[in-house]
């Protein structure tokens, strides 16, 4: 809760505790990229040998960065816009462009939320909705149910109701709408006091992912199957360390996994009292972040081991019927434990190939895993299907699901409150509850663009290009910034003021050199890599074959134009703010009129607080 001093400076808002601000600041960093981006990586890029480049990329890019953000917002005392003004006034599109990724991240990630609702809205069903195609009157099931699988139905017709391609926008659907207000809502509701009521909503957002976690590790390593899902899952394909595309994703991964560059880690740590060990909170924020992301790969994997090896045997029992009837054999003669050697048996005598068998093989349907909301919805709610008492598992995964993106959510939404806060912008007389509400009214309003038939190729747009090139861009300016702006020796003195040890040659080393060299390389070799290739996304097709029954489609021109304007809207104040302040330079060292430019004086400057209480 705000206080005022008795001098008239308004003091900053505290944490009650230190727990409340770990908490939140894992909670941030913690979110559905945990639980459904790194297990893909891990699964597609050599399972144990994908930890290798990842942990590298912690090391040396994702702590350090981590570091540098909650050092610098706890000794400046400010948001993202007033840490970099104060540095320098040239800096302030830095602060902007945080503000508007985090805005821009905002109104997609609570759409997921709102995704997360209608599927929990519809868990408490038996039989669950995405078990059995719907029934249709004239010719028994779903033509389209049947030509996919009922999860793929329930969630491309039933949820999304999506067009044929991003081209054909549909109507709002009803449904989504009031699943997303309720999300808005809920994020409302959880912040309407700031971080006063933040730090309550924590203790529940940021520990109950663990717990069912915990929960779903020990359910499925029960599961008949599980093994075969972490076998797959983490045996080391150490030739695909090879491949350049493997440390680049690594790269990205560590570094969006911490939610670097949003400015909501900078807001956090200013309200921290002066003296505090940023060093360690960094160190166990980033260590807890990477240990979730193999913790929630082990649970999840355990359990999609258990629904290809349920896939596999029917398979197996399909054909085993097949060859019992063709052949005329007695039942209970060809068994699963015997199907290989009956059908190399009967192969032999040529007649196999006149029976139309499914293809059986384990891996196959190992393959079948994928990364996102098809994860999420496609492919883990069939595996829930296949469990016993499949309502409680589906509950209990879509209350994890929205717990992490609304412990997420905090950071997103403070990213854009405290800017706005430090700048000013609003009358003293708005109370936070209302300035609140303000934006989390308007993020809604722009997010029911999600909500429409093509909602779900612009949330993909949205998530593929909004949280890529510009935040990459914004950490290189802030490590910069800090480091040869503020000065090497200036932010060594600020941490040994609040830590009481100054860095050592290892931060120093990376802060300097190896963080910066790594982010210079990793943007190049991103925008490299997506120069290279027209932009596409997969539209849904049920009579499309090959799982998940989507096909890959080009973006149009007009998409592609609005994806470039994505990646360059956010970070274009950085320049801009910067050729503002040097021609307000420029007018005060050459025009005797000076006064009567009073936009020139202030600029973005937002004063730090601790400089406030020092003039107090």
């Amino acid at each position: 809760m705000d206080k005022t001093k008795d001098s008239g400076v308004e003091e900053r808002p505290k944490w009650d505790n230190k727990v409340q601000y770990l908490l939140t600041c894992i909670g941030f960093a913690v979110g559905l990229g945990n639980v459904w981006r790194f297990p893909y990586l891990c699964q597609i890029y050599g399972g144990g040998a994908f930890l290798i480049p990842y942990l590298i990329a912690l090391v040396f890019e994702g702590l350090p960065l981590l570091y540098l953000e909650l050092a610098i917002g706890q000794r400046l005392r400010t948001g993202s816009i007033g840490v970099w003004t104060s540095i320098s006034p040239l800096l302030g599109g830095v602060g902007i462009a945080s503000m508007l990724v985090s805005f821009l991240v905002g109104i997609f990630y609570n759409t997921i939320l709102a995704w997360v609702l209608w599927y929990f809205f519809h868990s408490f069903q038996n039989p669950l909705p995405w078990s059995q195609c719907p029934l249709n009157n004239v010719t028994g099931y779903n033509v389209e149910c049947v030509k996919s699988t009922p999860s793929n139905y329930f969630w491309y017709r039933e949820t999304l109701n999506v067009t044929p391609d991003i081209e054909i926008s549909g109507s709002l659907h009803w449904w989504l709408v009031v699943c997303l207000a309720s999300a808005w809502c809920v994020v409302y509701v959880c912040f309407i006091k700031g971080i006063a009521s933040i730090g309550k909503a924590v203790y529940v957002t940021a520990t109950f992912p663990y717990l069912v976690l915990t929960i779903f590790l020990i359910r499925g390593l029960t599961l008949p199957g599980a093994t075969d899902g972490l076998v797959y899952l983490f045996t080391p394909d150490w030739e695909i360390l090879k491949n350049p595309q493997v440390w680049l994703d690594a790269f990205t991964q560590i570094f969006f996994s911490l939610s670097l560059a949003f400015g909501g880690l900078i807001a956090f740590s200013s309200y921290n009292p002066e003296r505090n060990n940023c060093e360690r909170d960094a160190i166990l924020v980033g260590v807890i972040n990477s240990a979730t992301s193999i913790y929630a790969s082990i649970s999840i994997f355990s359990i999609l081991g258990f629904k290809a090896t349920t896939a596999f045997n029917s398979c197996v029992k399909e054909n085993i019927l097949a060859l019992t009837n063709h052949f005329d054999i007695a039942d209970q003669n060809i068994t699963a434990d015997n199907y290989d050697q009956w059908v190399e048996y009967l192969n032999r005598t040529g007649e196999v190939a006149s029976v139309d068998l499914r293809h059986c093989d384990l891996q196959t349907f190992l393959d079948q895993s994928a990364s996102g909301t098809g994860l999420a919805f496609i492919v883990f709610t069939e595996a829930v299907v296949e469990m016993p008492g499949s309502q409680i598992w589906a509950i209990l995964f879509f209350v994890m699901l929205f717990t992490l993106g609304l412990s997420s959510m905090f950071g997103n939404i403070e990213g854009v409150l405290r800017p706005i806060k430090d700048l000013k912008l609003m009358p003293k007389w708005m109370p936070n509850e209302l300035l609140t509400a303000i934006i989390c009214l308007t993020s809604f309003l722009t997010a029911l663009i999600f909500t429409m038939g093509s909602g779900n190729y612009w949330v993909e747009v949205f998530n593929s290009y909004v949280g890529s090139v510009p935040l990459l861009i914004i950490a290189f300016f802030e490590i910069i910034a800090v480091i040869y702006g503020r000065g090497m020796k200036t932010f060594s003195e600020d941490i040994y003021f609040m830590t009481g040890k100054r860095p050592n040659i290892f931060w120093k080393a990376c802060w300097m050199v190896i963080s910066p060299v790594m982010l210079l390389v990793v943007l190049v070799a991103y925008v490299a890599i997506q120069a290279q290739t027209r932009p596409s996304y997969h539209a849904w097709n049920p009579a499309y074959e090959l799982f998940p029954n989507t096909e890959i489609k080009l973006y149009p021109n007009w998409v592609f134009a609005i994806i470039v304007l994505l990646c360059v809207l956010p970070v274009i104040s950085i320049p801009l703010v910067a050729l503002y302040q040097l021609v307000c330079s420029r007018i005060k060292r050459s025009s005797a009129l000076i006064d009567l430019n009073p936009y020139c004086n202030d600029g973005f400057e937002v004063e730090p607080q601790e400089q406030k209480n020092q003039r107090a």
